[in-house]
């Protein structure tokens, strides 16, 4: 995957757990597998539309994968690849400040 690829599935994936409701209905998910917009309204103090719009958004980053159910219901479940690559642009962005901040480090100590 080329730089300016694992910087775009990045952005979305902070833009997406920018948000406090997205971030408890990932957690929810983790915790429990598996859930319907249904259920998770039942679990968390988020109305059952607001789940499906947050789902919505978690779903084009990719941190969540909708799954077609019984009776025409639709199961999310986490998908943790898009997270993955999240952390390697911030690995990778990591090393490139290491070394300049232990330089400034050696000559202001």
């Amino acid at each position: 995957m080329e730089n300016s690829d694992l910087e775009s599935v990045a952005q979305e994936v902070f833009t997406a757990l920018a948000d406090p409701s997205r971030r408890g209905i990932l957690a929810a998910l983790a915790a429990g597998g598996p859930a319907t917009a249904t259920d998770l309204a039942a679990r968390l103090p988020i109305t059952r539309q607001a789940i499906a719009k947050h789902l919505a958004l978690l779903a084009e980053a990719g941190l969540v994968v909708a799954e077609p159910g019984e009776r025409r219901r639709v199961r999310y479940r986490v998908d943790s690849a898009p997270m993955k690559v999240a952390q390697q642009f911030l690995g990778a962005l990591a090393r490139d400040w290491d070394g300049p901040l232990t330089a400034l480090q050696q000559r202001l100590g």
